[in-house]
């Protein structure tokens, strides 16, 4: 009981990392309970698996092992993060592979809403636009689960992006070489934008979003047959050569296509030519233009995420433990994202997030060693050593 007291009073006076991490804290009353399997008590609460996660990808770790050590040796770790007295290798990566999934679900997905709602949108003349790409994941050969070719193991994620707030919001985990259109439909919400490359051109689908009332910005092939029944007008010297209204996909007098006309934009940036189809007959050809070059943000997201929070770092090594690994790096840059809004007005950088990780490891040596108290001074009494005469 004094160990836990203890533990809790220090985990109190980590003020920075409380203040990260509380965003999230705010809404463990909401999760499903995490409960032990059989009589055994459980090695890791639900917190104590949570923190190890976002201290994992929030401290430029590689490894799990080299986690764990940081867990037993490093001051902050052991006393802030770890379990109650300690964990052990065996019982750190049975939970992390077996436990914690739906709890770390329901918080992603609570903390997006709330992520959501606290920042601001930077381009919310274009609508509610969600980049969607996938990104794979190197794996090792006991991986069966991640078939990708030959033997070669891989996973994908396949990950919705907020372009107005920069957050992701819906992410899927597969095997490396599923295909990535059918994630689409499911990542999108009705009057959400969807912005893709050229892997995502189905006319099926074309027509199916639009069915259920969720648009799309998607590149297309420079050869797409084109049946047109209106042509717009473009403004002279601009970068957009073409705008029309067509149906897809007519070969031969057979239409193979889409059963709804698209709007169809090129436009020429640097000498190359782009082509995208669209359902957005709001805007303006520039702005569904400058809608696809936002796609690019998700791009730079993948990087960023991959180089500085460590996420394709593996530690688990089954399709659950890689799903709890996943949303435990969404749910750190979730929180790392209304960090750096709260506390400077800035976007998620590198430099803040350093600026953090030094201020909370500054935070606990100063816990640990606080400085001497200041003894007071005092003045000394003047004695009258005059005596009378």
């Amino acid at each position: 009981m004094q160990i836990r007291i203890v533990k809790l009073l220090k985990r109190l006076n980590a003020q920075t990392y409380r203040k990260l991490t509380v965003p999230a804290r705010d809404l463990f009353h909401k999760l499903p309970s995490l409960k032990a399997r059989g009589n055994r008590p459980l090695k890791m609460t639900f917190e104590d698996e949570f923190d190890a996660l976002v201290y994992f990808h929030l401290m430029d770790f590689d490894s799990g092992r080299h986690l764990l050590q940081a867990l037993k040796e490093d001051d902050f770790a052991r006393d802030v993060i770890a379990p109650e007295g300690g964990i052990e290798k065996s019982s750190f990566f049975e939970a992390i592979n077996n436990r914690g999934l739906e709890q770390l679900t329901a918080l992603y997905e609570a903390l997006s809403v709330k992520a959501a709602k606290l920042l601001p949108k930077a381009h919310a003349e274009l609508g509610d636009l969600v980049a969607i790409d996938g990104s794979l994941i190197d794996a090792v050969l006991s991986m069966h689960w991640a078939d990708y070719t030959g033997d070669v193991r891989k996973a994908k994620v396949h990950v919705g992006f907020n372009i107005n707030q920069g957050i992701p919001t819906r992410v899927f985990l597969t095997e490396g070489k599923a295909d990535e259109k059918p994630f689409a439909s499911r990542i999108l919400d009705k009057g959400q934008t969807g912005v893709m490359d050229r892997n995502y051109q189905c006319y099926r689908d074309f027509d199916l979003w639009q069915s259920e009332g969720k648009h799309f910005i998607c590149r297309v092939k420079d050869n797409t047959i084109k049946r047109v029944s209106r042509v717009n007008d473009v403004a002279p010297g601009g970068i957009v050569f073409y705008d029309a209204v067509a149906l897809l996909g007519y070969k031969r007098g057979k239409r193979t296509g889409t059963m709804t006309e698209v709007r169809i934009i090129g436009y020429r940036i640097d000498g190359k030519e782009f082509w995208v189809a669209t359902d957005r007959h709001d805007l303006s050809a520039e702005d569904v233009a400058a809608a696809y070059k936002l796609r690019w943000n998700i791009e730079t997201f993948f990087g960023w995420w991959k180089q500085h929070l460590k996420v394709y770092h593996l530690i688990a090594r089954t399709e659950y433990g890689l799903k709890v690994q996943i949303l435990g790096g969404l749910i750190t840059y979730l929180l790392l994202a209304i960090y750096c809004h709260e506390e400077h007005g800035e976007r998620v950088s590198i430099n803040r997030v350093r600026e953090l990780r030094f201020k909370i490891k500054n935070e606990m040596a100063a816990d640990a060693n606080p400085k001497p108290r200041r003894q007071r001074r005092y003045k000394p009494i003047m004695h009258n050593r005059c005596a009378k005469t």
